[in-house]
């Protein structure tokens, strides 16, 4: 085992892959030490998404609020706004729950154990550990998917994913070394990510090609089973969008709790099959041929678009209006902002 975490560990000091976030080998060998901040925040930014997509995310956020006490201290809506495009808000408010919670409970400093990490806002076992292993270089074992693909072809394992996580967990624990943990962890992640990939892996320059023995079994490429998904249901609802003669928009706060909480919307009906709300005021509606079209994790979302255009005086029922100095469309998530993609061209011109 110990061979192993060597040899990969030699493959890593070469093939690094640079991040942002990342102290690379040769500078932790140096005595650099990671930020934790950094680590932190690449981590939740990382949940849902590419590295490919974090990379910019990342630097944004940093380039914002360079330290957690600056995170904590800013302003909730801004940091949705930057947020918007990076997958569900609860993260990005847990994100700032958590920032509160080091300054205000740890003196602005990270704690480094992962059960003192635990305790922190929106962190989890899985970022807990990466947490503790790559900012504090504790031998923790840091599962991911990456992880997880590595695991079941280095030992053939056949039991599906989710049900054999806790082996592949066992698996995974019994490589972490107790030098370099927190390299090795990325190691073992830069391997899933970049050679022993979901399609096409190129096990002839793995440096574990040698023991993998899913690779003596030929059976890579059905590795990591998983049990069947359920089809991505379609969920459908109305966007209602006005513009006041003197440019103004109509927008809500939807509700803290559920998708997207907390955030400016359109005024609309609940993604359901339920009947639509009424109008948020009555108006001379008109629906667009198109419709915002938006894939969330658990399901697909449909929304018919109804357009006004009212005067200076209008009353809504529901909403605020926003001048349009004070509404960029740059702080709607994504799937509102599609909306007033499809809209804005018509509410201007018509």
């Amino acid at each position: 085992m110990r061979d192993l975490s060597a040899e990969l560990l030699a493959w890593y000091d070469i093939h690094a892959r640079s991040m942002p976030w990342r102290v690379g080998p040769a500078d932790r060998k140096a005595g650099v030490l990671p930020d934790p901040y950094a680590v932190w925040m690449s981590e939740v930014m990382l949940q849902q998404t590419t590295v490919a997509a974090v990379r910019d995310y990342h630097r944004k956020f940093m380039g914002l609020w360079p330290t957690v006490g600056a995170l904590a201290a800013a302003d909730d809506a801004q940091v949705m706004a930057a947020w918007a495009g990076l997958g569900y808000y609860a993260r990005a408010r847990n994100l700032l729950k958590c920032a509160r919670a080091v300054v205000s409970d740890h003196g602005g400093v990270f704690p480094g154990d992962y059960e003192t990490l635990l305790t922190l806002p929106g962190v989890g076992p899985y970022t807990a550990a990466a947490i503790a292993a790559i900012a504090f270089d504790q031998p923790e074992t840091v599962v991911d998917g990456n992880v997880e693909r590595v695991m079941a072809r280095l030992y053939d394992i056949h039991v599906p994913l989710p049900g054999s996580k806790p082996l592949l967990t066992d698996r995974a624990r019994d490589l972490t070394p107790l030098a370099r943990p927190g390299d090795y962890a990325q190691a073992v992640m830069d391997l899933g990510a970049t050679i022993c990939t979901p399609r096409s892996p190129a096990c002839g320059i793995c440096p574990w090609r040698g023991p993998c023995a899913a690779r003596a079994a030929g059976t890579v490429a059905e590795l990591p089973k998983k049990i069947p998904k359920k089809k991505t249901p379609t969920r459908y609802g109305i966007a209602y969008v006005v513009r006041r003669s003197d440019g103004a928009w109509l927008l809500e706060t939807r509700p803290d709790s559920g998708l997207l909480g907390g955030m400016l919307g359109w005024p609309g009906s609940e993604w359901s099959d339920d009947p639509p709300p009424a109008p948020p005021l009555t108006a001379e509606w008109t629906a667009l041929n198109d419709e915002a079209r938006h894939t969330f994790t658990h399901f697909h979302l449909r929304l018919k678009i109804m357009t006004a255009t009212v005067p200076t005086d209008a009353k809504p029922d529901r909403g605020q209006f926003l001048s349009q100095h004070d509404f960029s469309p740059a702080a709607l998530p994504t799937a509102m902002r599609k909306v007033y993609d499809l809209a804005a061209a018509t509410l201007r011109h018509g």
